[in-house]
Formats: C-alpha cells, structure tokens, sequence
C-alpha cells in the first residue's frame, strides 16, 4: 500500500435495519486526495442477499437512521453553510428534505417512537460568538471569561460559549412540496421581503443555560428525551455522569440517575417496554477512569444493575453502543485486538453472535436477523448479515485496497523479562530479508493495536520494513489488571513489555535485522517513544508524534488536562518527573523526527516544541514538523492531502536513517 492508497480505505459505520429485517441501510466514508476530504454516501441493501446500492449522492452522507416504520431514512449531511444538518429521504431513495437548520449544526439526532418528530442536540452559540453576527470576525468578539476547569475540546476548541442543546422538531415528509427561492419584487417601504424557506417547521428548544447535553434516547412512550448533562466544574474534575429526562411538552425535567450513583456514562438505549439500559463505568470520586471496565447495566426502581462482568468483558471501545435484540442487547467486546458482537440477556447471561479475526464497530438488529459493520485484516470496512448463527458479508468495499498490495500480519506472543506474556503482531514484507525492523507503540494508553487493515503497518512493510507491533500493559483488552498497571508507573512495565516484543519478534524470524530499527508512535506512543530513546540507544531513529511529553504543563493546556496526568501520572513533582519525557530528554542521542498538529488540543502544539527545543539545545539531531490546521486526529480523520504528505515525510526519515537497502 502506498500512502495515496489511503483513498482505498473505505470504512462502513452503524447500519440501521428496517423493522421487519427485510433491507438495511448504512453510510460509507473514505479519504479523497483530489477533494482533500472524507466522502460518502448512505448505502441500501436488500437482505438477505441483496446488492448495496447508493441511495444517497451527496458529498459525505452519514448516520443514518430509520423512521419506527421504515418508510423515512434521516442522515445527516452539510447545509448550503457547510452545517451537519438532518435531512430526511424516503428509505426507497428520492431528493432529501432538509430537516434541522441549527446555526452550528446538529451533533446527534432521534426518531421519536411515532414517527412523527425529530428530536436533535444542537450548540447554541453566545450572541456574536461563531458568526451568529453577520459580519462580526472572530478576532473582534468579546473576550472570554472563565471560571471553570476546562474551556476548549480537541476537535472543537472553547466549549463554555457554545453549549449542547435539546431541540424537538416536527419530522418532513419526503413528499411535500418544495421550497422555492423568492424572486426578486419592488415592494412598498414598509413592506419587509419574504425570506427563503429552508425546513418546513420551527424547531422548540427544550433545555437552556450554560449547562451542555450529550446523547439522546426517547423514552418508550415518547414523551421524554433521555440525555446526560454536561456542566463545567468550577473547582475540580468530576466525571460521574446525570442522566435525566427533559419532556417533550416543554414542562421540565427530571433525573433519572444522580451523581450518587458514581458512574460516567457511554451510552444510553431504552427497550421497548420502557427499560432503560446504559454503557458505563463506576469512577469512584469522580476521576478514576483507568482501566475503567464499561460494562452494560439497567437502571431499575432499586438502582443500577450491572449484566456484565468488569473483568473479564470490555464494552469501551470508541463508537460502542447498545442494540435493542428483544428482550436482550447487543454490545460490543473488545479483546485481545478483536471486537466481538454479543448478546447480554436480562439475567446476564452472555453470548457470542459475531466474533473471530474481526473488530465490530457497528450494529443493528430486527427479529432474528442481525447486521453489523465490521473491520478485517484484509477490509477497512463492510457489512455481514448474521441470521441462523452464521454471517455472510454482503459488501465487498475491502477490495480495492487489497488490489493496492497489502500483507497478512503474524500474529505472536513473547514472554517478557518477567514472565508477564505480551500479544502482538509483526507484518513483514515478501522475500528472504534482512528486513530493517520499525517497533510502532499505540496511543491510549488504554487503547490497543487490533486485526483491522492498518495503513500505518501497510505503507512501511510495502516501502520495505518488518513491523513489529503489541499491546503492552496499559492497553485495553487484557483485563482490568493489565490496562491499570502503568497507574502512576508509566515507563516501568509497559517499556518494558514493548521491548521485550521488539526481541522476541526478532528472535521469532531471522529475516528480521535485529541490528537496524527504528522506533514510532503517537499520543501515548509519542510518550513512550520519547521514553525508550532516553533509555534504549540501539535505535537509528525515532518518530514522536503528537506526544504526552510533559505532564507539567499538561495539566493547564490539554483538554483533559483537569484529570489525565493526576491520576495516570500522580501530582507530586516527584511522581512527576519520575515519569516525564522532558526529565530525561538529556539523556536522547537518537536522531528524533517530531510530528504535531497545530489546533491538537489533546496534546498541544507546545508539548512538541518544548521537546524539539530541548534536543536542539543539547546537539541531538531533530527535526520538526507541524500540520497546520490540523488536531489530534490527523492520521485517523485529518485532511488527505496532509495524511499523505505526513506518510511522505515518515517515509522520507526512514529512507535517510534508516534505509531499506
């Protein structure tokens, strides 16, 4: 794979299903060099066995969801002011309606059980703020004051001037009459001009104040929205979650589950006999989210209850949810790189629908047919109809990329320096070798590397490296006990653990040149990088990338800032330079190429530069490079054309320290 083969990676998101089981719907999205964005459209496919066809042809098409009747498909698609907002198109296809026209956009929307209205989360800006004046820059705007412990998010930037709103709004039918632009009139002086009609009805806020909301889910009789609250701490961080429930009619709210209850919640899906059920994690006082162990509960008149076990299933990957399958759930459970689909009964009992070499990212359900969106070693992304206890794929999206070349990773584990097993991969290029070996390290650190296509590994093993990658502790997937072990020890076991893999993998395959490699990552895998070249000097060159490099200054810059480093670090100046990159960046001789975004709000713009500015300083050999425009997501969701000139880059700095030949 080579880095513009990127645009082959075509990922499938949650698909809905149609209430009888009878065709499924779902939305596609790859990069697109030429666009220099993600597009996409919103797919149909007649089950069992249909062909997918488009049904949408607009420029990035996505979430799509079913009317209660399946007659209506809502999905969300970018206004004429390039806003995500809710359109509606009949599920057979036509010209969609626009249904919301939220000065910002809508960041989450619901049908409500009747079909008959929309209920969407929209942010709603402080007059003048984000071009709620026409003509008023954002350099002009009044100044900001904050009292609270957080202010910006990655991805977004300030929060506390723009909260989530509950908005309620009649649902259009795809078969009405079309707006039309007013022509132009001579009118009397006091006769206004008409304005140009966009949605059909007026949307009714129903939450207001500075007070943010996250999530949405109708309670059964429709008369109430489900959604958590969100409100800035003015002292200390505090992650436990409020659900309440706001009425429809406009008369109030209620709360549903208090802080009391100590969880931090994921997730919110309601059964149709009115049962309430949730993705969430006990956090203790309220910042304890190492290792958190998600679990699926119901919220019952006695309190919450737990169904599944914290220890030995992990329901926290990125895009989890719940899926109404009669009286049970489905969830999904990642572990040991995979994410299986399974079935939790009312009385806890588990079962395994859908698992194996693939990672679940997307679910659905109706009768006794089941859809799920899936990643595999050799797809980015399709879909698979399970019914009868087997699943067939019904998309064949993974093609082009492996017409691009791509290679099959091995899958090892290696017993490290203290008998602790550590599990990962190694891709490694056709032929006899020596290949150069390349140790990537993840983000996360409660993350993990798993069996999906990865163009990380691909475009490396394709310019001619052996990969060499794991999940140490620290990494979700393993359990409880493993993704907590590097609690204020980051740098001791998990250093450990990668590199003792890079070894193992090397003694594994004599192809593999134990005498030139080279080391990466991001994130956490910038910190630990950083981490291994202060105290492993074997390496030719290392790339740290948008790295958790100085937990000092982290604290008062990150977006997560307020909790992350106190509990992953500790607080102390001790603990803290006890585990900190920039306390031993005296100790880096390896030749650093250091990799950032400039909006990263995760970790920001000035953990790079402090950490390029040392190694300059003492006569390391260092380069730096910034993505403008870009934040913490650039290799997962960034602008193509950066994605492909940051490969460039890699590729180059490999090719000058570490060559092929």
């Amino acid at each position: 794979m080579k880095p513009h083969d990127i645009e082959t990676l075509i990922s499938v998101g949650r698909p809905a299903i149609a209430a009888d089981g009878s065709f499924a719907v779902f939305a596609t999205s790859r990069p697109d060099i030429t666009a220099n964005r993600a597009v996409g459209q919103v797919w149909r496919i007649d089950l069992p066995d249909g062909t997918p066809r488009r049904l949408t042809r607009g420029t990035a098409d996505g979430a799509p969801k079913l009317s209660p009747d399946s007659a209506r498909l809502a999905f969300v698609r970018a206004d004429a002011k390039g806003k995500p907002q809710v359109h509606v198109v009949a599920a057979t296809g036509g010209e969609p309606v626009q249904a919301t026209d939220a000065v910002l956009g809508v960041e989450d929307y619901a049908w409500s059980p009747d079909g008959a209205s929309i209920a969407f989360l929209a942010r709603v800006p402080e007059q003048g703020r984000y071009g709620s004046v026409e003509g008023l820059d954002a350099s002009a705007e009044a100044p900001r004051h904050i009292t609270g412990v957080r202010w910006h998010a990655n991805g977004m930037g300030y929060i506390g001037d723009r909260p989530a709103h509950v908005f309620v709004i009649a649902a259009p039918q795809p078969d009405a009459e079309p707006f039309y632009e007013p022509a132009p009139a001579v009118r009397g002086d006091d006769e206004p001009a008409p304005k140009k009609t966009v949605v059909a009805a007026e949307a009714r806020q129903l939450t207001e104040g500075t007070t943010s909301h996250g999530g949405l889910a109708f309670t059964a009789d429709g008369r109430e929205l489900l959604t958590v609250p969100d409100d800035i701490e003015p002292e200390r961080r505090d992650l436990r979650s409020r659900l309440v429930a706001v009425a429809v009619d406009g008369s109030g709210e209620r709360e549903v589950l208090g802080t009391d209850a100590g969880l931090s919640l994921y997730g919110v899906e309601v059964a149709g006999d009115g049962t309430v059920a949730i993705l969430a994690h006990g956090v203790g006082e309220g910042t304890d989210f190492i290792a958190p162990g998600v679990g699926l509960w119901l919220l019952e008149e006695s309190g919450p209850r737990r169904l599944t076990d914290e220890e030995t299933i992990d329901l926290g990957e990125v895009g989890s949810h719940i899926t109404v399958d009669g009286e049970a759930f489905l969830v999904q459970d990642r572990t040991r790189g995979r994410v299986r689909l399974l079935r939790v009964g009312r009385d806890g009992d588990v079962a395994e629908v859908h698992g194996g070499d693939v990672e679940v990212v997307g679910h659905a359900a109706a009768g006794a047919r089941v859809v799920a969106a899936i990643a595999r070693e050799d797809s980015f992304g399709e879909l698979v109809v399970i019914e009868g206890g087997s699943a067939s794929a019904v998309t064949a999206f993974g093609a082009a990329a492996a017409a691009s070349g791509i290679v099959l990773p091995k899958e090892l584990t290696v017993t490290g320096r203290d008998g602790y097993p550590v599990h990962g991969w190694v891709a490694t290029p056709a032929g006899d070798g020596p290949f150069p070996v390349i140790l990537q390290i993840h983000g996360g650190p409660f993350a993990s590397y798993g069996v999906h296509l990865f163009d990380e590994t691909q475009v490396l093993v394709d310019a001619g490296y052996a990969v060499v990658y794991s999940n140490p502790r620290g990494s979700a997937g393993y359990g409880r006990a493993h993704g907590g072990s590097i609690r204020q020890q980051m740098g001791t076991v998990d250093f450990a653990d990668v590199i003792d893999f890079l070894e193992g993998a090397i003694a594994d395959d004599a192809r593999l040149d134990g005498e030139r490699v080279g080391v990466m990552g991001g994130s956490y895998g910038g910190y630990l990088t950083a981490w291994v070249i202060a105290h492993d000097h074997r390496f030719a060159g290392a790339i740290v990338e948008r790295g958790f490099l100085e937990p000092q200054s982290f604290q008062g810059t990150s977006d997560i800032g307020s909790f992350f480093g106190d509990e992953y670090v500790g607080v102390s100046a001790d603990d803290i330079a006890r585990q900190s990159p920039m306390a031993v960046v005296g100790q880096v001789t390896t030749p650093t190429l250091v990799m950032h975004s400039e909006l990263d709000f995760r970790c920001p713009l000035e953990q790079a530069t402090r950490y390029y500015s040392a190694l300059k300083r003492q006569g390391t050999e260092a380069e730096l490079l910034v993505f403008p425009g870009e934040n913490h997501e650039l290799t997962r969701a960034g602008q193509p054309r950066h994605r492909v000139q940051r490969f460039d880059a890699v590729l180059d700095w490999w090719s000058r320290h570490l060559p092929v030949d």
